[in-house]
């Protein structure tokens, strides 16, 4: 079977640099034992180095090209090749309800959404790595106090830690994207309750950073009622600061002083 044409609308870019992918298909030795899903493998640049790891692996593919090419070249993944869209899989049926090490070359467009999936998975996922846009990288393991600190930032870093583990420059892949990669590890932390409702945690950082610029007392106004709790704004000085300048544990205290005085969630309050 000839080789896989890369596919715009799906996003694909294929890596050619078989040390990168060896090199990301290491990442997933921080969590020795667990099983192994890969998403987006193509042509198993990085399937080829994981099913040599003592350890269950399974890939799932939407590109259904991609799928028979795996079929014919690698047979030993005979029953563990799934066809289908990782974002509408149900991950709990996935290994007996095991967890299990989530990894792969992630489609830039679609990576953020995958990594919002772990979140709503975080039980089942204690361990994720994988290469995505560096932009993105860069989000996910900034602190705070600097540009790139945001959403990502706040709601991965509650869950688990980030480490921005190496770049990976243009031309290794076919075709080239326009930006540079980044190689990236997530790994749970101890945190097994925020301390606060986790729904509206994740309203209140979508909300106050979609008005990055602006004080919390202003960009709060979006889930507090007019009229409602003017005086306790008024009084409180964290909400003269802006959302960059705030550490996870004080967007916990945050959510827990809204949360008396903001309704129920409406239509414009979706979940990111």
């Amino acid at each position: 079977m000839k080789k896989v044409k890369p596919k715009k609308n799906l996003g694909q870019h294929f890596l050619t640099d078989l040390g990168v992918a060896e090199a990301i298909a290491d990442t997933v030795d921080a969590c020795p034992g667990l099983p192994v899903l890969e998403v987006g493998p193509g042509m198993g640049v990085l399937t080829q180095y994981l099913i040599k790891k003592p350890r269950e692996l399974r890939v799932v593919e939407i590109d259904r090209e991609s799928v028979a090419y795996l079929h014919e070249h690698f047979p030993q993944l005979d029953g563990k090749v799934i066809s289908g869209d990782f974002l509408r899989m149900d991950l709990s049926e996935l290994f007996g309800g095991q967890p299990f090490v989530l990894t792969g070359n992630y489609p830039y467009d679609i990576s953020t959404q995958i990594f919002f999936k772990m979140l709503d998975n975080k039980d089942l996922i204690p361990c994720c790595t994988g290469m995505i846009q560096r932009e993105v990288a860069q989000r996910m393991a900034s602190e705070p106090g600097t540009k790139a600190y945001g959403i990502l930032s706040v709601l991965i870093q509650a869950w688990y830690h980030v480490d921005y583990l190496f770049t990976v420059d243009e031309h290794v892949f076919n075709p080239p994207p326009k930006v540079k990669s980044a190689v990236i590890r997530m790994t749970r932390n101890a945190v097994e309750d925020l301390g606060c409702d986790e729904r509206l945690f994740r309203r209140v950082v979508k909300t106050v950073f979609g008005q990055r610029r602006k004080m919390l007392r202003v960009s709060l106004r979006q889930l507090i009622p007019p009229g409602v709790a003017d005086a306790a704004i008024a009084s409180n000085p964290m909400l003269t600061r802006r959302p960059e300048q705030l550490t996870i544990d004080e967007f916990v205290q945050l959510t827990n002083w809204v949360e008396p005085f903001c309704g129920a969630p409406t239509k414009g309050d979706a979940e990111p």
